[in-house]
């Protein structure tokens, strides 16, 4: 299973900022040991990127797989471990599709 994890803070970042990544990178430490793949990525928060694809949020906010899961909120390690158990992987969507009639 593989899950990207969107870190959106303030840059440069304020404490809760820095203590979320923290939690998520602790989290990702983890759930890799189970067999998960998690890609940290730090995002701005008000950068036009984040703004455009999820409108304004407030800071920090947590994405797991393209889908905000908190905003304005500092979940703890065990919050972020369990979003990402819960999301669906992604990584096996697409494995049997056949393309062979698509004209």
């Amino acid at each position: 299973m593989s899950v990207i994890v969107e870190c959106l803070g303030m840059v440069p970042p304020c404490k809760r900022c820095k203590k979320l990544e923290e939690n998520a990178l602790r989290a990702a430490e983890k759930l890799k040991a189970e067999g998960i793949e998690v890609e940290i990525i730090k995002r701005d928060v008000m950068s036009d990127e984040v703004t455009e694809k999820y409108g304004i949020l407030m800071s920090p906010a947590v994405v797991v797989n393209g889908v905000v899961k908190y905003n304005g909120k500092l979940p703890d390690q065990r919050v972020i471990e369990r979003v990402i158990r819960e999301a669906p992987d992604f990584s096996q969507s697409f494995k049997y599709l056949d393309i062979s009639n698509f004209t």
